[in-house]
């Protein structure tokens, strides 16, 4: 017999049963509830505790110059708020009004634009309103400022006991301000997307790869897990050359002030490799300074004029037709050609009568090389355009500048019923000397580049490395466009006229008397378009095109200035900028030794200028003085030590200084030019310098405050 009563338990089972379906009845219904009543609701709730596939941005690749310095890099920047909301739920709210004063002082310090009061004012508007993302500054800071910020009292505690909080962005700078601006190329801040130059062209390489986090609420905090990590960007070692950049940006802005022109172009390039080692592209804007707003080296489409008159003689020489003994009659400077009246520059002078060949180059002739071309290609123009495009002035570079341009040269061409309907009489007289084409600056400079080079026409480089981690990851050699544009023979009687223009002709100016320099001078009426050369202020267009040392070319340049009105002079305005720009860069290639300077007669100690004891200190090493408290000249290139130099008999003792803060103008006074604008322009001020030597007066009393747009004047003696 069973010891189980099946008639007292099962009724108690069924119970339990009963009460567990129901309460999985329930439980269902809940479940159902909250899915379709509730949905909405916890759907929001969720979002608060997760959040999927957050992007995140890589950091942007750095443009290097050619000996590795930056040229553009990305650094942070922030933008920083009040959470009051958070502030109270706190309990900091109180503390915050307490120290509300020196919150106030403390900010109006490092934005000396805005008084203590206006942010006091400001901040408790927020904390009146609880806001939970209330802007204290409206502008984007610099890491150093930011962390200024997060040093005055409550925002130094966590986000979410002071409701301090910011927001982060990758700012592209350039160390060296506008050099090369238009090649390096600008962001789109706001949108952080490339606009123009070379963070435009090699974007896709230098952003990199989005990476993907989501985040989880655990333990009352957000949690960021990485799904896939952001890849960053590489970065990409370029042809410029700094110093040789500004030279030539300094040499071209100065004779820009002088003549009053209204754009200016200058490029350097490397002979043997095409390598562009400098390229400044000026225009002058509505206040009067020049700045670069357009690559007009690589996208001005215009008539080159006489430069292209070495194209002209090389095609003939090169087609047999002449030699150098050729002689053609220019007359009294004007030649009717075709109902049309050709003039050289000086035909109310008399012009030059008869001229050998290489003189219509070194006189720069139009009537002269108009001529010899018209007489032996009029009935066959198309053999003179095909020689045009023999030496490579109409190749497409494929240059990675956005706004790039090939050269526009007309091909004769003939109809159906063996007419021309694309050329007319006076057509190659005036190609001849540089009209009726299209030819960016950078297109003839490739062409002269190539007669420097022996014949062989480099393509221009702009980029010769891409690097990840350290690692080179894309090497982009030197690239033969042409081996030989011309016969050998040609390239080397086209080189020694292009060096007795300089030596002898019109394009003295731009010669030096420590090397010999080729080239060739170009003045040119710019056209309006419809309403021709003469409508208005006539605009010309001034160039020098060339290379040094004309015996064993090392660089090529181009200068071209664009300016309205007489005086007008190829040789005599932009043959200047290019003599300033090769003496400057054949200057800066002599490698001296400072040991070199050392006087082993001398018994005197030199002084040395207040300012970067590490530079002052490796000099004085490398001369055999004595230096106390240095570093044994073993760190001239590292970060500035700052500081004072005190002589002791025949002993210098170097105390280091620190200098005050960043909102506040330090005291330059006893420094170099080089140490005193190097400080000042870190500090945000723009300096101007007036003599040499060492900074006896500056126009900013030290320790004032910085203010945005401030300008310092140094007096040097």
């Amino acid at each position: 017999m069973s010891k189980f009563n099946n008639n007292k338990i099962i009724p108690r089972y069924s119970v339990i049963a009963i009460v567990m379906s129901l309460i999985a009845l329930a439980v269902l219904g809940k479940t159902i509830y909250t899915m379709t009543a509730k949905r909405s609701y916890w759907m929001e709730v969720a979002s608060l505790q997760k959040k999927d596939s957050v992007k995140v941005k890589p950091t942007r690749g750095n443009i290097l110059s050619c000996d590795g310095q930056l040229m553009a890099s990305s650094l942070p920047e922030f933008k920083v708020y009040m959470d009051f909301n958070a502030l109270k739920e706190a309990g900091n709210d109180t503390a915050f009004v307490d120290s509300i004063a020196y919150i106030s002082k403390g900010l109006n310090n490092i934005f000396p634009e805005k008084s203590a009061s206006e942010f006091k004012k400001h901040l408790m508007e927020g904390f009146h309103k609880m806001s939970k993302h209330w802007p204290i500054w409206d502008e984007r800071i610099d890491y150093n400022t930011f962390k200024e910020i997060q040093s005055l009292p409550i925002f130094h505690l966590s986000k979410f006991k002071s409701g301090f909080h910011w927001d982060e962005f990758n700012a592209r700078r350039r160390p060296f301000g506008s050099l090369a601006q238009r090649t390096v190329g600008d962001m789109f801040g706001a949108k952080d997307t490339a606009r123009c130059g070379l963070e435009l062209s090699y974007d896709s390489i230098l952003r990199g790869t989005d990476g993907i986090i989501h985040r989880r609420k655990v333990r009352n905090k957000f949690l960021n897990i990485t799904d896939t990590p952001p890849i960053d960007g590489a970065d990409i070692v370029t042809t410029i050359d700094v110093s040789m950049q500004d030279l030539a940006e300094r040499a071209l802005i100065d004779e820009l002030k002088e003549v009053n022109g209204n754009v200016g172009v200058a490029i350097v390039m490397e002979v043997a490799t095409g390598d562009v080692k400098a390229i400044v592209n000026m225009d002058k804007c509505e206040d009067g300074e020049y700045r670069e707003v357009k690559n007009h080296a690589v996208s001005d489409l215009l008539e080159p004029g006489s430069v292209f008159k070495t194209a002209s003689i090389m095609t003939i020489l090169d087609d047999g037709l002449v030699d150098t003994t050729y002689t053609v009659e220019t007359g009294g400077g004007v030649w009717n050609m075709y109902g049309r009246d050709m003039k050289d520059h000086n035909w109310r002078r008399g012009g030059y009568g008869t001229l050998t060949l290489p003189w219509t180059l070194k006189y720069s002739s139009n009537v002269g090389v108009s001529r010899i071309i018209d007489l032996h290609y009029h009935k066959n123009p198309e053999k003179f355009v095909e020689g045009i495009y023999r030496l490579g002035l109409a190749t497409d570079f494929h240059i990675p500048i956005a706004g790039y341009s090939p050269a526009k040269i007309r091909m004769p061409h003939k109809n159906s019923h063996g007419q021309y309907d694309n050329w007319n009489a006076t057509a190659l007289p005036w190609m001849s000397i540089g009209y009726e084409t299209q030819v960016p600056p950078i297109s003839t400079l490739t062409f002269y580049n190539a007669i420097a080079n022996g014949g062989k026409m480099m393509k221009p480089r702009f980029v010769k490395q891409i690097i990840k981690n350290g690692e080179v990851v894309y090497n982009n050699p030197p690239q033969v466009i042409k081996e030989h544009i011309a016969k050998e023979s040609t390239i080397k009687e086209i080189t020694r006229i292009l060096t007795e223009v300089v030596s002898e002709g019109l394009g003295k100016k731009a010669g030096s008397d420590k090397f010999l320099v080729a080239g060739k001078t170009g003045t040119a009426q710019m056209s309006k378009g419809a309403l021709g050369y003469k409508a208005g202020g006539t605009n010309y267009l001034l160039s020098f095109a060339g290379f040094f040392p004309a015996d064993k070319p090392r660089y090529s340049c181009i200068v071209c200035i664009q300016k309205t009105g007489l005086p007008a002079s190829g040789g005599g305005m932009s043959g200047v900028v290019f003599h300033h720009i090769a003496e400057g860069i054949m200057a800066q290639d002599l490698k001296l030794n400072v040991q070199d300077a050392r006087d082993k007669e001398s018994i005197l100690i030199p002084s040395a200028k207040t300012g970067n004891l590490l530079a002052t200190d490796y000099v004085l090493n490398m001369l055999g003085f004595n230096v106390i408290n240095g570093w044994g000249g073993a760190y001239p290139f590292g970060n500035p030590i700052w500081g004072t130099i005190n002589q002791d008999g025949n002993k210098l003792i170097f105390k280091e200084e620190k200098i005050n803060r960043v909102n506040l103008v330090p005291d330059v006074k006893g420094m170099g030019a080089r140490d005193a604008v190097y400080l000042l322009e870190k500090h945000g001020i723009k300096t101007i310098v007036v003599g040499r030597g060492r900074v006896i007066e500056q126009s900013i009393a030290p320790n004032d405050k910085v203010q945005k747009g401030m300008k310092c004047t140094l007096r040097l003696g």
